[in-house]
């Protein structure tokens, strides 16, 4: 089905695919009609209705130039130049389906036109109105002529219905739109969104011109309840005529998917499985569009900048997508919730995502403690590397334990991959061997004093030492002290005086042996 272009003095055309076939009595007359037949477009009653008309194709076209066939009055040229109002009841859309439909229209004019109900806009989902089984809105349109020149052609528009389902009693229901893209020329492209449940869409794209650009609309499908939702699909470079996506959310890891793991520490914040039907090689880029409640973002101290995209490998790896947070501007063009923060990354695979905040990661990679040795109260300084591995700046507090007793602290601030040094120049006072570390990483022993010579001293005055006075209250006394301070006897020594006695008795011995012997033989 093609567009059939005309240039007139303003010309508004709309297309939309389908055959109607419904028993509702509410249509009233031959319709143009899309999602599962459940919509019907068709002229108003009353003689505005005349600018609207169902063309050879049976579809919707409106005219409010001299060519719409309509209008026979041959006065009749037009909207005249400088015009400035509306025209009430130029169109209806009729909701036969079962349960509640959302209805809101998609235009992006230059504003020579605008869609009304009841005197109030309807374009854009948040001027969205609800239409009850066999409800009908009547759309009129808001001229503004500007100060275009008699005979000036401002050319064709196109636009298009955009409808979400709701079930009775449910918040999400299906979804479907039908509209031209705005990427693909003079061909017609179908597309078509279904909600099976809050957190789930199945889109359908037909029509597709080759090359060109699909938009999916997920109408705030869930990825962690309201906090988190998915608000549209883009894919870019489409070479197949028809495509199918579904789409699922969920706060926690799919099964398949696991969870989300990276050198860098991300917090997950949410996850997003997308099944095409399409080979990856039948898209150039794929665009995903969602959005969180400012108050989600402060309840997790979240920074926008900080928030981003993981893509999981077909090897099982997660890598980066980068993230822009859309401008205000942006989202007010777009016709987007106001009240939400708005974010966009493109991607050429389509798997499982994970949407995550950077997160800091302090390491200390390195340490020394020097000297080694001190003195009681002397100082001694602990150099430690600390580097940020994370994904986002920040300012930490860096704390040196001596065997777990916090000593001091040192802040730095680091931007992601960047490393700083940190010196502690500390007075130790008790002696002993103390474990030293630097935020938890081990950096080594510092000895303070002798710790050896201080127990083999407490072990002489526990035990007291017969050899330096007897008692082990007279160790207590200063003399005692002193003698335990000097240089110890070592036992088993032989002193020469005492072996020039032995020798001497010796001597002695023997000669009284001999006297003995002669006066017995006498």
């Amino acid at each position: 089905m093609s567009f059939n272009r005309r240039t007139v003095i303003l010309f508004v055309f709309f297309v939309v695919a389908g055959s109607f076939a419904t028993g509702a009595t509410v249509v009233n007359g031959p319709a143009d009609t899309f999602a599962d037949d459940e919509l019907a477009v068709q002229p108003a009653d009353g003689p505005n209705g005349d600018y609207a008309y169902l063309n050879d194709d049976d579809e919707i076209a409106i005219d409010v130039s001299a060519s719409n066939p309509n209008i026979r009055d041959p006065s009749f040229e037009g909207v005249n130049v400088g015009t400035t109002g509306r025209i009430d009841g130029v169109f209806e859309i009729t909701y036969t389906g079962e349960e509640y439909a959302h209805v809101w229209i998609e235009y992006d004019g230059a504003g020579e036109v605008g869609f009304v109900a009841d005197g109030d806009s309807i374009e854009g989902v948040r001027n969205n109105v609800t239409l009850a089984p066999n409800q009908t809105v009547t759309v009129g349109l808001a001229i503004d002529a500007g100060d275009a020149a008699a005979g000036t052609r401002l050319g064709a528009d196109e636009f298009s219905i955009v409808a979400n389902e709701t079930a009775i009693g449910e918040q999400d229901g299906s979804a479907s739109t039908s509209s031209p893209s705005s990427s693909t020329g003079d061909t017609d492209t179908v597309v078509t969104t279904r909600s099976p449940s809050a957190d789930r869409r199945e889109f359908v794209g037909s029509g597709i011109g080759r090359g060109k650009s699909v938009r999916f609309l997920a109408d705030g499908m869930r990825l962690d309840g309201d906090a988190l939702r998915l608000e549209g699909i883009d894919l870019e470079g489409v070479d197949d005529e028809r495509v199918e996506l579904d789409a699922a959310g969920s706060p926690d890891p799919f099964a398949d998917a696991g969870a989300l793991t990276a050198p860098t520490t991300p917090r997950s914040m949410a996850y997003l499985a997308l099944e095409p039907d399409f080979a990856p090689a039948a898209v150039d880029a794929t665009t995903i569009r969602f959005s969180a409640t400012p108050a989600y973002l402060d309840a997790t101290d979240t920074d926008p900048e900080d928030v981003t995209l993981y893509h999981r490998t077909d090897a099982g790896e997660w890598e980066e997508v980068p993230v822009e947070v859309v401008d205000d501007e942006v989202v007010e063009m777009l016709g987007l919730p106001e009240d939400r923060v708005h974010f966009r990354a493109t991607t050429t695979g389509l798997s499982t995502f994970a949407v995550a905040e950077r997160t800091p990661r302090f390491d200390v990679t390195e340490a020394t403690v020097a000297p080694e040795a001190i003195d009681p109260g002397e100082a001694a300084t602990v150099r430690a590397t600390v580097r940020n591995g994370g994904g986002a700046a920040d300012e930490r507090t860096v704390t040196l334990t001596a065997d777990g007793d916090p000593v001091a602290n040192e802040t730095v601030a680091l931007e992601p991959n960047e490393t700083a040094t940190v010196a502690f120049d500390e007075t130790f006072e008790t002696v002993g061997a103390h474990e030293i570390a630097v935020d938890g990483t081990p950096v080594g022993t510092l000895i303070v004093g002798d710790p050896a010579s201080d127990g083999e001293s407490g072990s002489a005055e526990a035990s007291g030492s017969a050899e330096a006075g007897g008692s082990a209250e007279a160790s207590e006394t200063d003399d005692a002290t002193e003698a335990d301070t000097g240089p110890t006897e070592e036992p088993g020594g032989v002193d020469l005086a005492e072996l020039g006695g032995l020798l001497g008795a010796l001597v002695v011995g023997v000669i009284g042996l001999a006297l003995f012997r002669r006066l017995s033989r006498s």
